[in-house]
């Protein structure tokens, strides 16, 4: 779609904050006013769309996007959408742990033993570790409550914790960016810690690379949503 407007403008609605090109609200892809829950969401989405040029390229709109998915995925059934995440509660990346390389089981252990510490303190659980692929069985405490952390986000939290942990496969890495306990910075390095001890040790592979800077991008964008909340 080529750009039509000329005036991008923050409109406070009472319940929300909306976007108006030249006076007219923007909307979602199913129709809906895009109104968000914050002053700040809704500046970053219209300096975005102030920022478009002859066409709307969307991967240049994060913000807008994710808010588009928070109303139109979310909202309409919340459990739904939240159900895939909440199930990486069985199987977080955290609780895996290598085989083989000591090294790697020593930086695995100083990056992910403090997730999951915190987890333990903040949740009242215990996790169960195991070396190697096959499936551990958590204790099922520790399932139900991630569960419930998961199904207690609202539908923005939601919507970012959705790419957090299907890029990370960590929904304890998710949670604790969530709640502010880690930086998302930290974080990112430790659910990429795999990938990035593998590349130092056997030399960097340019598609895996570009892999990871578009996955890192997702990530970025996910946790600036948050921020903006």
């Amino acid at each position: 779609m080529k750009r039509f407007w000329k005036e991008v403008t923050v409109v406070a609605e009472g319940v929300g904050w909306s976007i108006a090109l030249d006076g007219r609200p923007v909307r979602t892809p199913q129709r809906a006013t895009l109104m968000v829950a914050s002053a700040a969401l809704a500046e970053a989405i219209a300096a975005e769309w102030d920022d478009v040029g002859e066409t709307i390229d969307p991967a240049a709109m994060p913000m807008t996007g994710l808010a588009n998915a928070a109303i139109d995925l979310a909202a309409p059934d919340l459990t739904a959408f939240a159900a895939p995440i909440a199930a990486y509660a069985t199987s977080d990346l955290l609780c895996y742990r290598d085989a083989r390389d000591a090294t790697l089981q020593a930086e695995q252990a100083a990056a992910w033993n403090p997730l999951l510490a915190w987890a333990e303190e903040r949740y009242g659980v215990e996790f169960a570790l195991t070396q190697g692929v096959i499936p551990v069985d958590q204790p099922a405490a520790t399932v139900a409550a991630l569960r419930d952390a998961a199904f207690a986000q609202d539908q923005w939290r939601i919507t970012a914790l959705t790419p957090l942990v299907t890029i990370g496969g960590s929904l304890v890495a998710g949670l604790a960016l969530i709640e502010n306990a880690f930086d998302a910075d930290a974080l990112w390095q430790a659910v990429s810690l795999d990938e990035l001890y593998q590349e130092r040790r056997w030399g960097a592979d340019g598609e895996a690379q570009k892999a990871r800077a578009a996955k890192q991008r997702d990530w970025d964008n996910a946790a600036r949503f948050l921020g903006l909340l």
